[in-house]
């Protein structure tokens, strides 16, 4: 994946991440019952997946050093 694809893709994540701690905090309202989305769970896997991303950047900025 080139450097323009992965800052995009995780620009997006940011955006879910930001989305779903938004929604996540937000207080229950029993009259609509259940929330069906796991918000707090889309915001941990989403928020992992910056991570990943942030670590694929690192090596595409040639920040890898193998030491074996």
């Amino acid at each position: 994946m080139d450097l323009s694809t992965t800052l995009t893709i995780t620009a997006a994540f940011v955006g879910l991440t930001a989305f779903a701690a938004w929604r996540g905090a937000r207080p229950p309202n029993l009259i609509k019952g259940p929330r069906m989305i796991p918000w707090r769970m889309v915001m941990v896997v989403s928020a992992a997946m910056i991570l990943y991303l942030l670590v694929h950047l690192a090596a595409l900025a040639g920040l890898y050093h193998d030491r074996y």
